[in-house]
């Protein structure tokens, strides 16, 4: 069932009507390419751009992830599932990007590197390199430059395009095209360094607990339950938003993209299962539109507004919304 409403299509990252993408006439048949949108699929895949640092870490990640059947305890599953979600929701769909890639929101400095650090360990990436792929994903929507559309593959879409760097050798340019703003900040540039820091000492704090609390089981199971197979099972739900709901799912909006709504990444990606309501309206931090679209993270957000952390909250799809709800607050 769709809405059938046709959506503003724009090619800022951030979401905003600003057409910064120019395009141009290529070859025959009258197709049109985007300029700036490289790196290509195409470009990425050589051998000389192979990141081996993400294909260690994430087999790392997913070798150790395999053990826990072998080292379960209640108490291990207890702090995973709270781990899960605070990196999950808080960190990854209200930090690095409702808040940090859409500005979706304002919020304190203090509050917003919190839940920057929080999305940090999550196990994704550094901020930088995060928010600078997902714009030029927005940019770029299962066109030619996306970093991760299914129309290359859906394997590609969900996983393999980690193997190759997005930022084809010139990082440094990547990150000043994609996440200008960000990467002028020095407290961003700093936790670009922490990323593997941050998970080796979370790594070691929660065996010390672990070690304390009952010994080495524990110690052990905590490892492995809370850091690594909560950091697989959490990528695997953002990989998701990449690959299924690109292929699978239903449209309340006419896009320019694949974008679909799907229940299932909505309930395992904490509301960001909602892509084709989030690829029609980017900015809006509130991704499920219909009254079914549940959207946790969206109720995080409705929590951090009302004891006054956020503000300015991108809950509207056009400014006519936005000023028929300030109406009604006015009069209520």
């Amino acid at each position: 069932m769709s809405i059938a409403v046709p959506a503003p299509t724009s090619t800022d990252p951030q979401g905003s009507s600003k057409d910064d993408v120019q395009v141009e006439a290529q070859g025959s048949g009258g197709q049109k390419r985007k300029k700036d949108v490289a790196p290509t699929t195409e470009d990425r895949k050589r051998f000389s751009n192979v990141s081996y640092w993400a294909i260690g870490w994430l087999a790392i990640a997913h070798l150790v992830a395999l053990t826990a059947p072998f080292t379960f305890t209640w108490e291990a599953l207890a702090v995973t599932l709270v781990l899960h979600w605070m990196t999950g929701s808080l960190g990854i769909c209200l930090g690095y990007h409702r808040l940090l890639t859409h500005t979706g929101m304002k919020t304190y400095s203090g509050v917003r590197y919190f839940f920057t650090t929080i999305g940090m360990l999550a196990g994704e990436g550094t901020p930088l390199d995060w928010v600078a792929d997902h714009r030029k994903h927005h940019a770029c929507s299962d066109q030619e430059g996306d970093p991760h559309t299914p129309r290359d593959g859906g394997w590609w879409s969900h996983l393999t395009w980690l193997a190759y760097h997005t930022h084809n050798g010139d990082r440094k340019a990547y990150l000043q095209r994609w996440a200008p703003d960000l990467y002028k900040e020095k407290g961003m540039r700093v936790l670009d360094v922490l990323f593997l820091p941050a998970h080796i000492a979370v790594t070691g704090i929660l065996f010390g607990i672990g070690y304390i609390w009952q010994g080495m089981d524990l110690a052990i199971s905590l490892v492995v339950w809370a850091m690594f197979l909560r950091l697989v099972t959490v990528l695997h739900a953002t990989w998701m938003v990449n690959s299924v709901s690109h292929m699978w799912g239903y449209r309340n909006y006419e896009t320019t993209d694949d974008s679909r709504n799907n229940w299932l990444v909505a309930i395992v990606a904490y509301g960001e299962g909602w892509h084709n309501n989030h690829h029609a309206y980017p900015r809006m931090a509130k991704h499920g539109h219909r009254w079914w679209e549940f959207d946790i993270t969206w109720q995080a957000i409705r929590l951090l507004r009302a004891f006054g952390l956020v503000w300015d909250v991108v809950d509207y799809r056009n400014a006519a919304e936005k000023k028929a709800a300030e109406q009604a607050n006015a009069s209520a």
